[in-house]
């Protein structure tokens, strides 16, 4: 079944990161069934997901938020049951979501003196394409996955543009660059060209290939673990949106760079950080 619902997920288009989300939820759905119930799953029962929530809250300790990304995954479950003729009815609705709280800190973590000193460090190492990866993602807002989609022929260093074509729900956009991106980029395309690195991706692996997530992420790990704060990718994006609006840019430039299609999304970076309130709530 689980096969089908994948098969039925790539139709639609979904992104492989949704698919996979999609994919760990109604699979930790389905053996939380099996263990409970023992009893082979026929059907979604509305009673069983009720049950199912109760035992994330209270057994796992899952937040409102985790609640809600598997209650997702199941209403995209139903919705496949209905198609495929196993079921008639939907049972679960987004009115079943548990509610959350709507975040008011900042997401941004990372602090410019963070964000320099990373930097910093990946360009003493001597890897000019790590620089320009790392510098793209704090200072043009990129999501990790656009970054290594991008293509030779994505972006323009005469009129400072990127074309991300491969954001959130296939959408396309254009983003601007400044000097320190486009001196990153610089010194990477012209050591690719001293190295004969002939790839139609910007970022490629030591083996030529589209570089991966895997070695981003170790690339992170190992630098994170340097500086003694942790800082993933998706880190530095939240720094760009934060640092663009503090910078002057306002809401609506820094979402249609950062290719957020909820305008809710961009205000929450202007909120104060959690130091910040915590600070203010010393003064009280």
């Amino acid at each position: 079944m689980l096969e089908q619902f994948e098969r039925y997920l790539r139709e639609e288009g979904k992104s492989e990161n949704t698919i996979k989300g999609y994919l760990q939820s109604v699979e930790g759905f389905l053996k939380w069934f099996d263990e409970s119930k023992g009893v082979e799953f026929k059907q979604l029962h509305r009673e069983n997901v009720q049950e199912y929530i109760s035992f994330l809250r209270t057994v796992k300790n899952a937040k409102p938020k985790t609640i809600n990304t598997k209650l997702n995954a199941l209403v995209k479950f139903n919705e496949f049951l209905i198609e495929t003729k196993v079921q008639r009815d939907m049972v679960l609705t987004k009115k079943d979501y548990m509610k959350v709280q709507q975040q008011y800190a900042s997401l941004a973590k990372v602090e410019l003196k963070d964000v320099e000193k990373f930097r910093q460090l990946v360009l003493d190492s001597g890897n000019k394409r790590n620089y320009a990866l790392v510098t793209l993602l704090a200072y043009a807002g990129l999501r990790i996955s656009e970054a290594l989609n991008l293509k030779m022929s994505d972006f323009n260093l005469v009129s400072r543009e990127i074309t991300v074509r491969s954001g959130k729900g296939d959408k396309y956009r254009v983003v601007f660059m400044n000097d320190k991106v486009k001196s990153a980029l610089q010194s990477w395309l012209k050591e690719r060209k001293e190295k004969g690195i002939d790839s139609e991706y910007l970022f490629v692996s030591n083996r030529n290939k589209r570089l991966d997530r895997t070695t981003v992420n170790k690339l992170f790990k190992e630098y994170s673990e340097r500086i003694g704060k942790d800082i993933t990718p998706h880190d530095l994006r939240h720094f760009f949106c934060s640092h663009a609006i503090h910078s002057g840019m306002s809401v609506h430039e820094v979402a249609n760079q950062a290719g957020h299609s909820n305008i809710h999304t961009t205000l929450l970076y202007t909120n104060p950080t959690k130091e910040e309130l915590i600070r203010k709530m010393n003064q009280l």
